[in-house]
């Protein structure tokens, strides 16, 4: 859920504006923000809002399942703003920036050669096991910001039940 103070945050970027303009005398006519930083912004807040509902969803799997083996852990990729990456048994899912406006969903086995396991030596390579999925971001008339995937709208929890099932499934030993 979206907090108060996050929905309002344009508030406290148009005081700032107001107060810069008061102390300097300099009037800024240019009250257009920037889309691509925009769409940046957006793109990078709602990589976060994956990943929290990735986290809570991982914890509530980890939590009921009895055995410690074959956990989902959620880790942040390092040098990025906002990426993560689900891994379990070997098998890792990447969610990251790939340009403004468009979040990119991979999801692959990692070789035997750096994981030890039981998969039979057909299913060790880094081959993809999902065509990529490209999340995309429309722009409305007032910068409202609209997530879909293949043209059709989508929701957080859709896209989290429809991944984590299809990680698990794929990646149970």
């Amino acid at each position: 859920m979206e907090r108060i103070a996050d929905k309002m945050s344009w508030i406290k970027d148009l005081v700032k504006s107001e107060e810069q303009m008061e102390e300097t005398g300099v009037v800024d006519l240019s009250s257009q923000e920037d889309p691509e930083r925009f769409l940046v912004e957006e793109t990078v807040e709602y990589l976060q809002d994956l990943k929290n509902a990735f986290v809570d969803a991982s914890s509530t799997f980890n939590e009921m399942k009895v055995s410690p083996i074959g956990r989902i852990k959620i880790y942040g990729i390092a040098k990025t703003v906002a990426d993560f990456m689900l891994f379990r048994n070997g098998y890792r899912m990447i969610f990251s920036l790939r340009e403004a406006g468009k979040i990119s969903i991979k999801f692959n086995f990692i070789s035997a050669n750096y994981v030890p396991s039981a998969i039979p030596t057909s299913q060790t390579s880094n081959a993809p096991l999902m065509d990529e999925h490209i999340l995309e971001a429309k722009v409305g008339a007032f910068q409202e910001v609209e997530w879909s995937y293949k043209g059709g709208p989508i929701r957080i929890d859709n896209v989290v039940r429809h991944h984590i099932t299809l990680f698990v499934k794929s990646s149970n030993k």
